[in-house]
């Protein structure tokens, strides 16, 4: 049976690595129906509790939701901002957190980031990898990836072999939970 994997990179940059990072990891799974989306295709208000009063949830936050709620699994990678994942993403998760108490479903999660930096958006994930991770039963793996455009090719994936053995053993608890 098919297995529905959301994959997204959490970053509102056109040509954004993490979301080609993303990609990569959900082509990994045999027989996946992936649906990569685009944060620029949620852009909704700055979330506050006033404008949620006069205009409420934003349709958008609606359909961010039911992405999650169709797919089997969710792979995330995180771009970094000033140490921290970015404000698109922040934005997205605060107005989905306010539909329904479990935000991702406890869905299988794969956590990931790059950066074209030498620690691979490491902060970023952390800080993610804290707040998601919070409730979820399942074990979420993550992994980062250092000096993108060093360590990957768009055609062949993680040049590094390091690199590449550490991802599939994660790529495999991934999997695994899926299943």
């Amino acid at each position: 049976m098919k297995k529905k994997i959301v994959a997204f990179g959490a970053s509102s940059s056109k040509n954004s690595i993490n979301k080609e990072f993303s990609y990569f990891a959900a082509k990994q799974i045999d027989n996946a129906v992936i649906n990569l989306m685009d944060l620029n295709d949620f852009e909704m208000p700055i979330f506050s509790i006033d404008s949620e009063k006069k205009h409420g949830i934003p349709k958008l936050a609606y359909e961010f939701k039911l992405n999650l709620k169709k797919s089997d699994g969710i792979i995330i990678s995180f771009a970094e901002h000033n140490g921290a994942y970015t404000a698109a993403f922040k934005n997205i998760f605060d107005w989905i957190s306010r539909i329904e108490k479990i935000v991702w479903y406890n869905k299988p999660m794969f956590l990931l980031s790059t950066s074209d930096g030498s620690r691979g958006g490491l902060s970023a994930l952390k800080i993610a990898y804290n707040r998601i991770s919070r409730g979820n039963p399942n074990t979420i793996p993550r992994f980062s990836l250092p000096n993108f455009y060093e360590n990957f090719n768009k055609k062949t994936g993680i040049t590094d072999p390091e690199f590449k053995k550490e991802f599939d053993e994660l790529l495999k608890i991934f999997i695994k939970n899926i299943k």
